[in-house]
């Protein structure tokens, strides 16, 4: 017997080819890319091809590949979103835990190396099973649209 798990908004990601220019730059301009929380210096951003439901990421809106080039103003607000990031998520989703990270430079795995952005990944006991092993497949278990719905009112309302 053979089970199909469906992933419906990847396809966009397949297709999507090796785009020219910065997507984070991109989608810091427009409204309609997931964008949970604008501020002055700094957003949120719910990632689309996430690792595990909630996925977000917090970007500077200066196109910096280094940590060291923030400026103090840019380093209060990204901190202040996570915090506000992670209080959210806690809320909503209730992780069990987090993990918050940066990849510097295409080696460590950035897939944007020159815009720096902060990975924050929920977590929940026995989120690593067989299938990403095994099968090569993720299973996210809500709709990135449905999320983005219901963060969106909890990151309006944090303001």
């Amino acid at each position: 017997m053979r089970n199909n798990l469906w992933a419906p908004w990847r396809i966009r990601y397949i297709l999507s080819g090796n785009k020219k220019g910065c997507f984070l730059c991109k989608t810091e301009s427009s409204s309609k890319k997931f964008i949970l929380y604008k501020g002055k210096y700094a957003f949120v951003i719910l990632n689309i091809f996430p690792y595990n439901n909630g996925h977000l990421m917090i970007a500077p809106y200066r196109h910096i590949k280094e940590i060291e080039k923030l400026n103090e103003d840019e380093e209060k607000e990204i901190f202040s979103c996570i915090k506000i990031s992670l209080k959210i998520l806690k809320k909503i989703l209730k992780p069990d835990g987090f993990n918050i990270g940066i990849n510097i430079g295409k080696c460590a795995g950035a897939g944007l190396p020159g815009h720096l952005h902060f990975h924050i990944v929920p977590r929940w006991e026995g989120d690593t099973n067989f299938m990403p092993v095994i099968g090569n497949t993720k299973i996210i278990s809500q709709s990135i649209s449905e999320l983005y719905k219901i963060l969106k009112k909890e990151f309006s309302s944090s303001k």
